[in-house]
């Protein structure tokens, strides 16, 4: 089953969403700013997505630029700045079995349909 990894305040995250509820495709969606994610979880994630930690991050976002812009983070300290601050997430995140992509554009998805 696809799952869908998303913010509502986000429109792209948004736009995924409605693409996912007119297609054909079982999903199940997670707001992971209520919901957060395990180190586990999010160690998965980066694997599919072939990423390593820094790629998941927003870095222009306020709490990125204000906390730990030109500090030098280990992976894990990456991965937990994330779950603390779930706002630095990419998203959406698009999971499809053993595939995944960042929604951005909404259009990726058809990647891993």
């Amino acid at each position: 089953m696809i799952e869908i990894y998303h913010n509502p305040r986000c429109s792209k995250s948004r736009e995924c969403l409605n693409f996912l509820e007119t297609s054909k495709h079982e999903f199940s969606s997670v707001k992971y700013m209520n919901e957060p994610l395990s180190v586990e979880k999010l160690k998965k994630i980066l694997k599919l997505l072939k990423f390593n930690p820094i790629e998941l991050v927003r870095q222009n976002e306020a709490i990125w630029k204000s906390i730990f812009a030109g500090k030098k983070l280990s992976d894990s300290e990456i991965i937990n700045a994330l779950i603390e601050y779930p706002a630095l997430m990419q998203r959406p995140i698009v999971i499809n079995g053993d595939k995944a992509v960042i929604g951005r554009p909404p259009e990726r998805v058809f990647e891993i349909l």
